[in-house]
């Protein structure tokens, strides 16, 4: 079965979704295309910062995406032996030090508003192949829809497909992968009564230890580890390991010791950044972690992410598609993504370092 478009975007995370929306509403027929079966299902930040707040309500979907749940964090603590030592407050103007927003109540809040007969969300849907015509510009892809083939022709293909992303790979665009030193141990354990909206942070050793409250009563926990280290760790005992969690933060403790009770409760995130010299090429754009992946630090990569599909929407129309010049994106956010990866390994170099000031 054949398709056309004037773009098909693959990736339906919150910068492939933004990015349909925003080109549904300037009248772009747009194909987005999601590898899994339902939104939200892949691994993808859940924070939004003040510039990420502030994409989403100069467009008018704020709103939308709080209808369906969202959480604003009222402080952040750092905890050294089981108390808590310094206390920050968000300003006055700001109201939150970051917001959780659950991928699939941001995911559906944006889609949701994208009611445009020329938008189309084809779910459990896998590139396969990019095509690509006798001038060298790629004009469509091949993909399995529900295990069918397809074909889908557009005049601009768009990849939003994550850190891994297939049309990187199929472009043959080169990616620098960049180590960090550490990996990351995700658990998610339900919050005690009373705990109140809040990030806070530990040092364990030497590594960082952070806890995220989340909608719906929970508590996010992120364990870095050393790089590499997890197959070694898991040998070892797990109760002297999750130990030094309740001794931080003792008002865990039943919650932890009821939710977290085998090294198999953790998820390992595999802990990169990367970035791409170039962007793009003749039909067809990166945005997102396919383009500039980020570690987890200070949770930029989602709203990285949005401003992307919100500064590349700015420049496409039904005019500037066939002719688009990737470049003129490359130049508008390259220098603000080389910032953020330059703070993210500023603030996990020297968070051992500061956590021990502020407790002394």
């Amino acid at each position: 079965m054949n398709y056309q478009a004037d773009v098909c975007i693959v990736g339906a995370g919150p910068g492939g979704v933004l990015l349909s929306h925003l080109l549904a509403k300037k009248g772009l027929s747009v194909i987005l295309l999601e590898k899994n079966v339902a939104l939200g299902q892949a691994f993808r930040g859940e924070h939004l910062n003040e510039e990420g707040e502030a994409v989403l309500k100069s467009h008018q979907l704020f709103e939308a995406v709080e209808a369906l749940g969202l959480l604003r964090m009222r402080k952040l603590e750092y905890y050294t032996e089981g108390r808590a030592f310094k206390t920050i407050f968000p300003d006055e103007a700001v109201g939150h030090l970051g917001i959780h927003v659950p991928q699939a109540n941001l995911l559906k809040g944006i889609l949701q508003e994208t009611q445009h007969p020329h938008f189309s969300c084809f779910l459990n849907t896998k590139v396969t192949q990019l095509i690509v015509d006798s001038f060298g510009r790629y004009i469509g892809v091949i993909a399995t829809k529900n295990g069918e083939t397809i074909e889908i022709n557009s005049q601009l293909i768009i990849g939003a497909d994550g850190r891994y992303s297939t049309i990187r790979k199929q472009a043959h665009i080169e990616s620098q992968k960049h180590k960090h030193g550490f990996d990351l141990l995700w658990a998610k354990i339900p919050a005690p009564h009373g705990w109140e909206p809040s990030i806070k942070m530990a040092l364990i050793g030497d590594k960082q230890l952070s806890l995220f409250t989340q909608v719906g009563g929970f508590i996010q926990i992120g364990w870095n580890i050393e790089q590499g280290s997890f197959p070694h760790l898991r040998k070892n005992a797990f109760t002297p390991f999750i130990q030094q969690l309740s001794e931080q933060f003792p008002e865990l403790s039943d919650t932890v010791n009821e939710h977290i009770r085998s090294w198999q409760d953790f998820v390992l995130l595999d802990v990169f950044s990367s970035h791409c010299n170039c962007w793009g090429t003749k039909g067809l754009v990166l945005l997102g972690d396919a383009v500039h992946t980020m570690t987890p630090t200070g949770a930029f990569g989602l709203n990285s992410a949005l401003k992307d599909a919100d500064c590349l929407a700015s420049l496409l129309n039904k005019d500037t598609l066939v002719h688009f010049n990737v470049q003129e994106f490359q130049q508008m956010r390259e220098q603000a993504i080389e910032e953020v990866l330059a703070t993210q390994i500023e603030k996990e170099q020297t968070f051992a370092t500061n956590f021990i000031n502020k407790a002394s």
